[in-house]
């Protein structure tokens, strides 16, 4: 279970093209092991930390102290960096790095900011490496049971009923304890219960803190703890920043930040052939989901975190542009998902706890965009498939479709 199979799939994909990739996601989420499993497949292979001072020590002294490896064949060694974005000129010690040494050494980049973006200034890294994020556990990855890409898009409304149960008993750890492997593996409440107290408060009061120099520490986290409240509606940050007594710039900052940190992530709007379509708040949801207190919304977050894993690894593999949206109009209509393919809507996927009639505005929308459209429910024995004018409804327990998607 814990040895990230899809995504070390993805790291042998990108790693025949570039010499030096990125790996990215949020904090605990177990970039370090997953480094380290890759490093297993070299036989040279050295692990660099950052926050380890003797690791530290040793490149501040010499740059280029890898090339003291102690070799024990002639093949390529890897050189893993981990949390190498806290070193203030780490771009361009990279960059140098790249460029000298390509040819002789596979380099792995780890850390918890978004090494693409992750400070300004600096000379650019762009054409020298490829990124892919790792994830918490989904039930995809779990229940190992994905269909191919292109099977997905030929049809989005397949589904089988293999291994129902599992993927239900799956489905609720995941819903009770986080998809994060310390609390998921330990399988106990408490543990997630003390895990998730300390995360985003640690995450907020020493890597956001310390990496930004934001000093409003206190005002973030109670920011994200009004958050799981929010999940499932448009975020008004007006309205947020007159509950917190702050600034609107400052509000959407520190969001920003909460994204740029993996804490939360956030999807836009869909507007293209929508009469009457909001276009400019977004929904925001966390990865933490436990903490969301409302069945239907954590539910919905659950949903969401499934199609951002599969949108996000899509691009990392360079299947294409995609991108995950909302629909909302102006008569306060919704629709939860939209997956787009380049601007080219692909399927709509509702999140209803317990209806398993298809709502009459997934109908509505459905007519609009002509696509195949998911209506997904907490649970049950079965699915179904209804008529919509020439289109067709799927309802399904959320945990069996999502464990298809590639």
């Amino acid at each position: 279970m814990d040895t990230r199979e899809p995504y070390l799939k993805i790291w042998q994909e990108l790693a025949k093209d570039k010499s030096m990739v990125f790996l990215v996601g949020p904090r605990q989420v177990g970039k370090t092991t997953l480094a380290k499993i890759i490093s297993t497949s070299f036989v040279n292979n050295l692990y660099f930390n950052w926050d380890i001072p003797r690791d530290k020590a040793r490149l501040m002294e010499n740059p280029t102290f890898f090339q003291e490896i102690k070799r024990r064949d002639s093949s390529t060694p890897l050189i893993i960096f981990d949390e190498i974005h806290k070193y203030k000129d780490w771009k361009n010690y990279l960059k140098g790095v790249y460029d000298e040494f390509y040819e002789r050494y596979q380099f792995l980049v780890s850390g918890s900011g978004r090494l693409d973006i992750y400070q300004k200034g600096g000379d650019s890294l762009a054409g020298r490496y490829h990124l892919f994020h790792l994830w918490p556990f989904t039930i995809a990855e779990l229940g190992k049971r994905n269909l191919t890409i292109d099977d997905f898009f030929q049809d989005p409304l397949q589904i089988s009923i293999e291994g129902r149960v599992k993927l239900k008993e799956m489905w609720s750890r995941l819903s009770t304890l986080s998809g994060f492997p310390e609390p998921y593996l330990a399988d106990r409440a408490a543990t997630y219960r003390r895990w998730s107290n300390i995360y985003s408060n640690q995450l907020i009061r020493e890597d956001i803190r310390d990496l930004t120099g934001i000093k409003s520490v206190a005002d973030m986290e109670i920011l994200y703890s009004l958050l799981p409240s929010k999940v499932g509606t448009p975020l008004s940050v007006p309205s947020l920043a007159t509950d917190l007594k702050a600034s609107y710039n400052s509000l959407r900052s520190w969001l920003s930040i909460f994204e740029r940190f993996f804490l939360i992530f956030s999807i836009s709007p869909w507007t293209e052939r929508i009469a009457r379509a909001i276009q400019k708040e977004r929904k925001a949801y966390l990865w933490d989901a436990p903490r969301i207190g409302e069945p239907a919304a954590r539910f919905e977050n659950m949903v969401a975190m499934e199609l951002w894993r599969a949108v996000t690894n899509w691009n990392d593999l360079g299947y294409g542009h995609f991108s995950l949206h909302f629909i909302r109009n102006k008569e306060q209509q919704e629709v939860d998902f939209l997956i787009a393919s380049g601007r080219k809507p692909v399927v709509l996927i509702e999140a209803k706890l317990s209806d398993t009639q298809p709502s009459s505005t997934l109908k509505k929308f459905q007519n609009a965009l002509s696509i195949p459209a998911v209506q997904l429910i907490g649970e049950g024995e079965g699915y179904q498939v209804f008529s919509n004018n020439d289109q067709s409804i799927l309802v399904a327990p959320g945990y069996q479709w999502l464990s298809q998607l590639p």
